[in-house]
């Protein structure tokens, strides 16, 4: 199951464990990425907390955790190249793993229709 936020990050939902990068969209936005901070194995956060940080040309700007849920894996491949974000921001340009508190949440979400009518 694919899920959006309104703040533009995307989940890719497998049982109770949720994949987690920013969209192309929001790739598109940053520009050029030159610094990705990715949160702590084992961090748990609530929806809405900052759990990474990303550092463009243009700007700094926070990822937002999208869901309640503690982060079991990070991809280190884009904290080494952060380029991969811009490449392949919903492929291997993902940022975490999220074990989900209440993957019910998820529900609330929106789907992939609705985030795009949201951009444009």
């Amino acid at each position: 199951m694919l899920k959006f936020t309104e703040e533009h990050e995307w989940l890719k939902i497998e049982g109770d464990v949720a994949t987690v990068g920013i969209t192309q969209h929001a790739a598109e936005q940053l520009g050029d990425l030159v610094f990705v901070e990715l949160p702590d194995v084992g961090a748990s956060f609530s929806k809405g907390d900052d759990a990474a940080t990303v550092e463009s040309v243009k700007a700094a700007s926070e990822v937002y955790c999208p869901l309640d849920g503690e982060i079991v894996e990070v991809n280190q491949a884009i904290a080494d190249d952060p380029s991969l974000v811009n490449s392949a921001p919903q492929g291997d340009g993902w940022f975490f793993k999220l074990k989900l508190a209440n993957p019910s949440d998820a529900d609330a979400l929106l789907d992939e229709a609705v985030y795009k009518e949201l951009v444009g």
